[in-house]
């Protein structure tokens, strides 16, 4: 049997607890996908695979459903530290190729640091995989153009949560998401 999503939609997320696992669940719940049983993927967009909003995805869903996704998550109780988690996306203007997402988290980095850290590295799997020519070592907005102006690569884009851990030391956790449906 082959299973290969139809669907995918983006949503993030960010929990505080004072045990860790509740963190994880609460920014789960945030995100909207508490209720179903995740499977970690690695990060490729099937072709064909519509991007459809958090709303339209979640209604096509079932409490205690296997749920591939793409996950991305960081977590701390260190008082005022900065987390963050990201998912990138890479699609190519060619829907019959596959695209690629990417995981990001870090510590230190705003929302939107991470957000185009991940996005580049999608980006930048994507460019390899279409044959883009481009210097790894130039800025990713430098690149991003190159990647546009191919004609190849159709979008970008990202979905980040970041958090600041509070003066408490509860445990935060962010949560960033490509939820995929069959």
């Amino acid at each position: 049997m082959r299973m290969i999503p139809r669907k995918v939609f983006f949503t993030r997320g960010v929990g505080r607890h004072r045990e860790r696992l509740s963190s994880f669940e609460m920014a789960l719940r945030d995100a909207g996908i508490e209720k179903f049983n995740l499977v970690r993927v690695s990060s490729i967009l099937p072709p064909h695979c519509e991007i459809v909003s958090r709303e339209e995805g979640l209604k096509e869903l079932s409490p205690g459903e296997v749920v591939f996704c793409v996950l991305s998550e960081n977590a701390s109780n260190e008082p005022h530290r900065l987390i963050s988690a990201s998912v990138g996306c890479a699609v190519p203007k060619d829907r019959n190729v596959y695209g690629y997402l990417s995981e990001h988290h870090s510590f230190g980095q705003s929302e939107k640091e991470a957000g185009e850290y991940a996005e580049d590295l999608a980006a930048t799997m994507l460019a390899t995989t279409l044959g883009i020519d481009f210097d790894p070592d130039r800025d990713y907005d430098e690149r991003k153009d190159i990647f546009m102006m191919s004609g190849k690569i159709v979008k970008t884009f990202n979905v980040t949560q970041s958090a600041v851990v509070a003066q408490d030391g509860k445990w935060t956790t962010v949560v960033a998401a490509a939820v995929f449906i069959l």
